[in-house]
């Protein structure tokens, strides 16, 4: 699980990169990926600080953390 969650994380920086920060729903949506697999890739990279999450509503803003 671990190889699957790294390869979505992957598709998560790489799709950030490109279309800058986005709600998560619109993020899962891109990237066509089960949702509980996006989270657990979003968590990782927060984790590791690649990214910021921000509550918004009732869904979440997630964006690259800029250096």
């Amino acid at each position: 699980m671990i190889i699957e969650i790294g390869i979505v994380a992957g598709e998560i920086w790489n799709y950030l990169d490109k279309n800058g920060e986005v709600l998560f729903s619109k993020l899962q949506a891109g990237i066509k990926q089960p949702r509980d697999l996006v989270l657990m890739s979003v968590g990782w990279l927060a984790r590791e600080g690649h990214v910021i999450v921000r509550e918004e509503g009732k869904d979440y803003r997630v964006s690259l953390r800029k250096n």
